[in-house]
C-alpha cells in the first residue's frame, strides 16, 4: 500500500502545472540570509536544488549566480521544471539517495522539501555530498498567522481537514544534525498581492487539498470565495509569509 505521506508527496505531479503557476516564490532577503548565515556567497557556486519540484528556488539560485544542479523525483513536476528552466541541470533523485560523489557541492538546498525525506537518510546524505565548509540551507514559506485573515483562513482549513495542515517547520525538524554541523535559524517575512483566484489556486495545490478529492476541494474553495470577498472586495489578496530558514555548516576534517 501507499503510505498516506508518500500519497500527498507524489500527488504534486498531477497539479505541477497549478503549482507553478499560483506557489509564491521567495524574496531576496532569503538569499542574503543563506549567505550570511553560511558564511560564503552564493555566486560561483556548486549548489545541489534538491526537492526542486518545479523550479521556483532553482530559478533564484540561479539568478544569484549559482551553478546549480537540480533534483526531483516527480514526472509531472520534472516536466514543468524543463518547460520553465531548459538550460539547467536537472537529475532524477530524492534526497535519501543524493547520486552525487562525496564532497562534491558547497550548498545543498530545500525549498518547501525537507519534510518529505526520510531524514535519517537525507542527513547522513547531504553530510557526505558537502565538500567541507559547506552548507546545507532547508527553508519553509509559513503563512502569517498573525494576520487576523490568515489566522481565520487557517481555523477553517483545519475545520475542513480536520487536522491543522500548515507546518511548523522549526529546529526541531533537523535535530539529528546539530551533533555533526553548525546549526542557525533565521526568518524572512514577506508578502505578495494576487488575484483572488490566484490565492485560491493557492491553497488548493497543497498536498492535503490534493488528496481530498476534488468534490470537497472544490466545495471548501467556493465556500471560502464568498469569506474572502468580505475582506477583499476588490478580489485583490495579499498573502502575508514567514520563511522559516535551517542553515547547517559542515565541519571542515
Amino acid at each position: 500500500m501507499t503510505s498516506a505521506p508518500s500519497r500527498r508527496a507524489h500527488s504534486f505531479n498531477a497539479a505541477a502545472a497549478q503549482y507553478a503557476a499560483h506557489r509564491p516564490s521567495y524574496p531576496p532577503a532569503l538569499f542574503d540570509a543563506v549567505e550570511n548565515l553560511a558564511g560564503r556567497p552564493l555566486a560561483g557556486a556548486r549548489v545541489l536544488d534538491v526537492g526542486a519540484g518545479t523550479g521556483i528556488a532553482t530559478a533564484l539560485l540561479t539568478e544569484r549566480g549559482a551553478h546549480v544542479v537540480a533534483v526531483e523525483p516527480g514526472d509531472g513536476m520534472g516536466r514543468e521544471f524543463r518547460r520553465a528552466l531548459p538550460d539547467v541541470p536537472l537529475v532524477r533523485g530524492d534526497g535519501d539517495h543524493l547520486p552525487f560523489a562525496d564532497g562534491s557541492a558547497d550548498f545543498i538546498t530545500y525549498a518547501q522539501a525537507w519534510h518529505w525525506t526520510d531524514q535519517e537518510r537525507s542527513a547522513p546524505e547531504a553530510l557526505r555530498v558537502l565538500r567541507p565548509g559547506g552548507a546545507l540551507a532547508l527553508w519553509w514559506n509559513i503563512t502569517d498567522l498573525t494576520i487576523p485573515w490568515l489566522a481565520a483562513q487557517g481555523t477553517r482549513i483545519a475545520r475542513c481537514l480536520g487536522h491543522d495542515d500548515e507546518a511548523r517547520h522549526t529546529a526541531d525538524r533537523a535535530s539529528e544534525l546539530t551533533k555533526a554541523l553548525d546549526f542557525r535559524k533565521g526568518r524572512v517575512r514577506w508578502s505578495r498581492r494576487i488575484p483572488l483566484d490566484s490565492h485560491l489556486a493557492n491553497v488548493g495545490s497543497h498536498s492535503a487539498f490534493l488528496v481530498l478529492g476534488q468534490e470537497r476541494t472544490a466545495a471548501f474553495l467556493a465556500d471560502e470565495r464568498t469569506e474572502l470577498l468580505k475582506v477583499f472586495p476588490d478580489g485583490v489578496i495579499e498573502e502575508n509569509y514567514v520563511v522559516d530558514l535551517l542553515v547547517a555548516t559542515r565541519h571542515a576534517a
